[in-house]
């Protein structure tokens, strides 16, 4: 009788359609991008400092972003905030077993996060929702005194970061190259993008200062050099060019940017000489909304009265329209074009030739379908795609252009 029972349940199990038993697919893997972290050091014998973290969430249709808590850290005072609209974003403190369900992969069961409630769902087709998480941690490992002198030790993984010393504090030390800067209320930071694939092990050292402090009340003004002293970590400029077959001189580009400037409805990419542009497009990487464009030349440039130092008969603009930015909020944007520039995408005998300087810090090249990497004359990052294309990541963390020259050959 029991084995009659067992056959009869194994005829009906293998009746039912293979979708109805199929088990739920695993959410898709939490993605980000764009991070940035500025560390600000407390009053020194506190052991405190505050962080702000600056994300974006790529993995489309996603409603939460879940970031960890580091082990050994205390976390107070955390807001988050949507950087699109400067709102209040809704968040709470979850376990491993919620992240593993939210997409993050979890190897510690004893692991906390962040859970943050997106304003909205991820867009599809390269969306993004862009999140500022603001806490304070305790962690007397990573920040100490030894006598008067103040230490910062603690490996990086984000990498872009800002740590901002005490008023009144001045570097005496620091084992990793990094731009040292003067924030508008006379307290030092040191700014670095980490190009490498590990951790920066950050050690920094700092001492009480007379000079700086008789310093700590706000500049009085911009100074000549300071356009020279830009932050370059904190730029959110990044462009990648899909190089077409080198015959037709013409290659893709997507250039995206934030604005943050109230009151700022438009964008202006003005042509390099020598370049011609067409399909221009635009999206708004916060909401997915396609923007609306127009090509201007020459006095109808000036006529636009668009912010252009120099307007040649020559001279060519593509516009890009949007909402104005509001006070408080920013918009995250994509701009693409073709490019045909025959004096820097060229063919030479039967090599393809990519000669080209990069003002952003952040630039990749896709080389055509077909074509074999043969040089590259500035340090990048190589990988292939999953249609076999070779992609070169440059990152450039100075404030100086790369001139980037890339050659190919057919395989």
């Amino acid at each position: 009788m029991r084995a009659s029972v067992a056959v009869a349940l194994a005829v009906a199990v293998s009746a039912v359609p293979l979708r109805a038993q199929r088990v739920d697919a695993p959410p898709p893997r939490q993605t980000e991008a764009d991070a940035y972290t500025r560390y600000e050091l407390l009053a020194p014998g506190s052991a405190k400092f505050r962080i702000l973290y600056d994300v974006t969430a790529t993995t489309a249709g996603a409603r939460y972003y879940f970031n960890p808590i580091r082990a050994g850290s205390i976390a107070t005072d955390e807001r988050v905030t949507d950087r699109a609209t400067g709102a209040p974003l809704a968040f709470a403190v979850v376990g491993a077993a919620e992240a593993r369900a939210g997409g993050m992969r979890v190897s510690d069961s004893t692991q906390q996060y962040i859970r943050v409630t997106l304003a909205r769902p991820v867009p599809a087709d390269g969306g993004e929702a862009r999140v500022l998480i603001d806490k304070t941690y305790e962690d007397a490992r990573s920040y100490f005194t030894r006598g008067d002198t103040i230490v910062f030790d603690r490996p990086l993984g984000i990498k872009r970061n800002a740590v901002v010393l005490p008023p009144g504090y001045e570097l005496v030390n620091c084992n990793y190259p990094v731009q040292v800067l003067r924030e508008a209320d006379g307290r030092l930071a040191v700014s670095f993008w980490n190009a490498t694939p590990a951790e920066a092990p950050l050690v920094l050292r700092a001492v009480p200062s007379t000079a700086l402090r008789a310093a700590v009340t706000p500049l009085r003004g911009p100074l000549a050099s300071d356009a020279r002293l830009d932050e370059r970590a904190r730029q959110t400029r990044e462009i990648t060019y899909w190089l077409q077959q080198p015959e037709t001189h013409a290659f893709d580009l997507a250039h995206d940017y934030t604005e943050s400037r109230a009151g700022v409805d438009h964008y202006v990419n003005v042509v390099r000489a020598g370049s011609r542009v067409s399909n221009p497009s635009a999206l708004n990487l916060d909401t997915g909304e396609p923007l609306r464009h127009e090509v201007l030349r020459g006095e109808a440039i000036r006529r636009a009265r668009l912010d252009v130092p120099t307007i040649t008969a020559e001279t060519e603009a593509v516009v890009f329209r949007f909402a104005p930015v509001s006070a408080g909020s920013s918009v995250r944007l994509r701009m693409r074009e073709t490019y045909t520039d025959s004096a820097r995408y060229r063919l030479e005998g039967d090599e393809l030739v990519w000669d080209r300087g990069f003002g952003r810090p952040a630039n990749a090249v896709v080389l055509p379908a077909g074509w074999v990497l043969t040089r590259s004359g500035m340090p990048a990052v190589v990988s292939t795609l999953p249609d076999g294309r070779v992609r070169l990541d440059f990152v450039n963390p100075r404030p100086d252009d790369l001139a980037v020259l890339v050659t190919a050959r057919r395989r």
